[in-house]
């Protein structure tokens, strides 16, 4: 237990001082009432016989409730505050981003780039606070753009800065997702901006599935792979961690044809290759056309509960319980004494 104000807690000092001075006057008060008794009849401090005289427990337990009850308000003024196990139902979503030249091809209107945008605004703006979402972009390199938050402006602002760039290694995207999941599990406070991340090791070592669960990699991509290393070995390093992937094809298998560097080239999806990406982790594939299939990705992301320890004011328990003391022996002291402590 910590205190926010401690200085607070010398107060509690006063407390036995009080209880001294109380004991004095009692004793004083005991004193007249032998010297003078009762219409100047010398008498008992507790009254004419002890037949009345209420036995010591009776006596002291009133006053001592009540010095509790002034110490424990006391221990309040200083805003007691303990480290509490709060429940909470949490995920970790990393949505990687194709952003290689062929996303700028017209099939999907206005670009792909832009319908990927759009269907990942709309997937953020339908997850719930206690969901984290990170942004990663790759094209012949993967970086994160956004480690995982609970802060959707920021997610939404690393959306809205992705632009086509070169060519297209979807393993370097789910390695650096791969990372970033790793990375924010093990600090799960971090929030800062980062234009890098570190690669796993190239053999991670095999976990039960599930073990980086909830955490998901929603890919949004062409499917069109033309760099190193092989997807398919990237997709199995995030299934031996526990990583399910859910794919998401951006494009027609029609295709369109773009000029990059003066060259004509024509791209379509790949929608195999995603399929398999997805089917080696346990994910799934939905096509970015069918908004219906693609608000399904909400429904099938793991989420798990967690207690997750948080500092927690205490000062009104402290008060009340204070209070309680103070009344209940204010009452018995009545009762029993026929008058207050």
């Amino acid at each position: 237990m910590s205190f926010i104000w401690p200085p607070m807690l010398l107060l509690v000092l006063a407390v036995p001082l009080g209880a001294v001075l109380y004991q004095l006057l009692e004793r004083r008060r005991r004193r007249r009432i032998v010297r003078f008794g009762v219409l100047g009849v010398a008498a008992s401090p507790e009254g004419p016989g002890r037949q009345g005289r209420p036995g010591r427990v009776r006596r002291r337990l009133p006053a001592a409730l009540i010095l509790a009850g002034l110490t424990i308000l006391v221990v309040a003024l200083a805003r007691p505050q303990s480290v509490v196990g709060v429940p909470r139902v949490e995920g970790t979503v990393i949505l990687s981003f194709d952003v290689s030249g062929s996303m700028a091809a017209d099939d999907l209107k206005p670009t792909r780039m832009e319908a990927a945008k759009a269907a990942a605004r709309d997937f953020v703006g339908r997850q719930p606070p206690s969901v984290r979402i990170g942004v990663v972009a790759f094209s012949d390199s993967g970086f994160s753009i956004q480690v995982p938050t609970n802060d959707q402006s920021l997610v939404l602002a690393a959306i809205n800065r992705l632009v086509p760039e070169r060519g297209t290694s979807i393993a370097r995207g789910i390695l650096s997702s791969v990372a970033t999941i790793a990375a924010a599990d093990a600090d799960p406070t971090a929030g800062y901006y980062t234009n890098r991340s570190p690669e796993p090791t190239a053999e991670p070592t095999p976990v039960p599935k599930g073990t980086y669960a909830p955490a998901a990699i929603v890919l949004l991509t062409d499917g069109e792979n033309n760099q190193l290393p092989d997807p398919l070995a990237a997709a199995q390093t995030a299934a031996d961690r526990g990583i399910r992937i859910y794919t998401v094809g951006i494009g027609s298998a029609a295709g369109s044809t773009l000029e990059v560097e003066g060259f004509k080239v024509h791209s379509q999806l790949d929608e195999s290759m995603l399929r398999q990406i997805s089917n080696t982790t346990g994910g799934d594939y939905y096509a970015a056309d069918n908004a219906d299939a693609l608000k399904a990705i909400y429904d099938t992301v793991d989420t798990r509960l967690v207690i997750r320890p948080e500092a927690m004011e205490v000062t009104s328990l402290f008060a009340g319980a204070g209070v309680l003391f103070l009344l209940v022996g204010g009452v018995a002291s009545l009762i029993w004494l026929r008058r207050l402590p």
